[in-house]
């Protein structure tokens, strides 16, 4: 099923470019200074490809820095956040798989926006 949905969040906005049974295809841009909160999910794994800027993903104790044309593969359970202290957007591609890739299978431990 395609999917074109759009949504704002504190941190910049979310599209939903595919969506079928276990995968799901995001386009992802996180504005500059904004984080997205430290999270995990437990019924999907998620691969984040960078597209454009410089991001800083926490996965678990691990910080990582991207730049574009790289990637991380983010698994179940794992904790992880990806940061933008630069000064343009980070947009990236998340792909993710797995048996459940509702909005809700988010575990938040902690979010700038108090989502917690």
């Amino acid at each position: 099923m395609e999917n074109k949905y759009k949504e704002d969040r504190p941190w910049g906005t979310f599209e939903i470019l595919h969506e079928e049974d276990k995968l799901k295809v995001k386009r992802i841009v996180v504005k500059p200074g904004k984080r997205l909160s430290l999270q995990s999910h437990q019924h999907r794994s998620e691969n984040w490809i960078i597209i454009g800027g410089q991001a800083i993903v926490t996965l678990e104790e691990n910080q990582i820095p991207l730049s574009p044309n790289q990637s991380v593969f983010i698994p179940a359970n794992a904790k992880h956040r990806i940061s933008n202290s630069g000064i343009e957007d980070v947009v990236f591609v998340e792909v993710q798989t797995g048996s459940y890739l509702g909005e809700d299978d988010i575990i938040r431990y902690e979010d700038d926006f108090s989502r917690v």
